[in-house]
């Protein structure tokens, strides 16, 4: 047996061999000790398992790899705060587009008038006129129809004066009475000062449930001299349709044909109060439901002046009372004056016979020339 060769068995012989590496002196590798010239990785030298390194050095990468996705997210405009802006951005636009650029100030106006009407802290007049419902509710409600379904186009709404009483005189027509709301909205929405129109109805208005506290709130009352003398002396604006049912309710064969304007009553009460007669002739509403035919054994036993037949009603059900989208014009005249005669002129009948007269002709001309004027009954 030969002589064995001596090994030197020390310490950094003994971490080779079970899989180590030197205990590090320094940060870099450091030779072997015992090795072929080779280095020991510094996960090594601390002592840590080369697959064990190597695992936490993945991790630390992959975490490195999702903050720098999550930075690249937020630059674009992905991340979770960023589609949280995003989300608010487009809620932001969808209420602007549904309540305008100051949708803010509306909701908040919206809240306020809510509370208002659960406190109670709200006025009307001895009329029932609520001007804050008028305003925020019901002429919203109106608007739409009268800009986008029937385009309404005014002309003239500056004749009615700014201030101070008036007395606006209108044909009317449609089978329902959709051409006084329309005026509403026409002065509301166009006349300089914003004035309100304050319509006289029949008194069927006033005896159907709903209607009638609808038609209190929006400023309408009883077409009487007592009412409308009241209301020109107060200032106000108020409507009259002198023809009532019969110029409503007439076939649709005698279209734009005024009818009879009764015995001048409202010439009598402008006389009285000195208010001027502003003439309004309204085109469009006589198509909206075309009247060929009157069911009067319907009429009489549902108490209604008279129950119209048209190529919709009744045969299609409620879908028959949809009216038809025409194109309307409305314009207001040139005012009559009144304040010249004195109130004794009121008791004068052919003065007040001449001044109907005047006005019904100033209604039917003008009417004659906006029906010239119109290219086509929708356009």
């Amino acid at each position: 047996m030969g002589d064995a060769k001596v090994i030197p068995f020390d310490e950094n012989s003994r971490r080779r061999r079970a899989g180590g590496g030197a205990r590090p002196e320094s940060a870099g590798a450091i030779p072997a000790q015992g090795g072929a010239g080779g280095t020991v990785p510094p996960e090594q030298q601390a002592g840590q398992a080369p697959g064990e390194a190597r695992g936490r050095a993945q991790e630390q990468a992959d975490a490195e790899a999702r903050d720098a996705g999550a930075r690249d997210e937020e630059a674009h405009g992905v991340g979770p705060q960023a589609a949280a802006g995003s989300v608010g951005d487009a809620l932001g636009a969808v209420a602007d587009r549904l309540l305008g650029g100051d949708w803010e100030r509306k909701v908040a106006s919206g809240l306020a008038f809510l509370r208002r009407r659960v406190t109670g802290e709200y006025e009307v007049d001895e009329f029932g006129y609520d001007a804050e419902l008028t305003d925020q509710v019901l002429m919203s409600l109106l608007r739409p129809l009268f800009e986008r379904y029937f385009r309404v186009e005014v002309r003239g709404v500056e004749n009615i004066p700014a201030e101070g009483g008036a007395l606006v005189v209108c044909n009317h027509s449609g089978t329902l009475p959709m051409d006084g709301l329309m005026a509403q909205v026409a002065v509301h929405d166009h006349h300089p000062a914003g004035r309100h129109l304050r319509l006289l109805a029949a008194d069927l208005v006033f005896v159907l449930p709903l209607v009638n506290e609808l038609a209190r709130k929006a400023g309408h009352t009883l077409a009487c001299a007592e009412d409308a003398q009241t209301l020109l002396e107060r200032g106000e604006v108020v409507g009259v349709m002198p023809e009532g049912f019969k110029g409503l309710g007439k076939p649709f064969s005698e279209r734009y044909k005024l009818q009879r304007f009764g015995r001048g009553g409202f010439v009598a009460t402008a006389l009285r109060t000195g208010v001027p007669i502003v003439p309004c002739s309204v085109v469009g509403a006589e198509e909206i439901y075309p009247m060929i035919g009157n069911s009067r054994t319907l009429a009489r036993v549902l108490g209604l002046p008279y129950f119209p037949l048209t190529p919709t009603f009744p045969w299609l059900g409620p879908l028959g009372m949809v009216p038809l989208p025409t194109k309307w014009t409305i314009q207001f005249g040139e005012p009559v004056a009144t304040d010249g005669y004195g109130p004794d002129a009121a008791e004068d009948p052919m003065l007040v016979f001449n001044l109907t007269d005047q006005v019904r002709e100033t209604i039917q001309h003008t009417l004659y020339e906006l029906l010239v004027q119109r290219r086509s009954v929708f356009f």
